[in-house]
């Protein structure tokens, strides 16, 4: 029989059972030992295959309590869009001249943001933003013509989900020393979300499986009827 190290015999509440999604996000609370203050994360096995056009998930959503994090946001703007994006908080706006600091390998930020007008220029960093995520979407709303209200929603809360190709969203939901209250909110407003973006093509089961975990702690698996879902 395999030894437990010290971390695994600290844990508290490791079950395979399905659990009330509070009692999840209680138990990932309590186990989150690091000496930082860890996110909770969320990870959701849709019943649905990327690979097909009809069955893609993805959207944006504004969680209600707060992600926790500083969102580092660059925008692609010019003349008033500019001093918008500034005014609300951007770290990095410009066109040509920030074009040029990403291509030259400049990526200190978190989210890309564009006015319309800007994508053309935008798109030929595809292969740069693409891979990682970071390509402004207007499905997402991070290709909109009112840039700052999409600054400030980057750094309110807003958290952009798509499925992976094993058909599974993760995504952040906050930090452990959020109230519990304030998660519970969070990862209602995240299921919810991916509910309502269910694809026409999706067939059976749509929400498979939940599980809630701090960065470091384990996993807790969530009966998804807990949540709606």
């Amino acid at each position: 029989m395999a030894k437990q190290t010290k971390a695994q015999k600290a844990r508290t509440g490791v079950t395979q059972d399905l659990l009330p999604f509070s009692d999840a996000i209680k138990l990932a609370k309590e186990n989150a030992k690091a000496k930082f203050d860890e996110s909770l994360e969320i990870a959701v096995n849709l019943g649905v295959d990327p690979r097909h056009a009809d069955q893609q998930v993805r959207g944006v959503v504004n969680l209600p309590s707060g992600t926790g994090r500083d969102v580092r946001v660059a925008v692609f703007a010019k003349d008033a869009k500019a001093a918008e994006a500034v005014a609300a908080g951007a770290e990095h706006v410009g066109a040509e001249d920030l074009y040029e600091k990403i291509a030259g390998g400049f990526m200190e930020f978190d989210r890309v943001i564009a006015s319309p007008d800007m994508m053309a220029l935008v798109g030929r960093l595809g292969k740069v933003l693409g891979p990682r995520g970071l390509m402004p979407n207007p499905k997402v709303g991070t290709v909109t013509p009112n840039v700052a209200q999409a600054v400030k929603d980057a750094k309110g809360g807003a958290v952009e989900f798509r499925v992976e190709k094993a058909g599974i969203v993760h995504a952040g939901v906050g930090k452990v020393s959020f109230t519990q209250e304030a998660l519970e909110a969070n990862v209602k407003a995240i299921v919810d979300a991916l509910v309502r973006a269910k694809p026409s093509g999706a067939k059976g089961t749509y929400v498979k499986r939940i599980s809630l975990s701090s960065t470091m702690g384990p996993g807790f698996k969530v009966d998804p009827a807990s949540l709606g879902a």
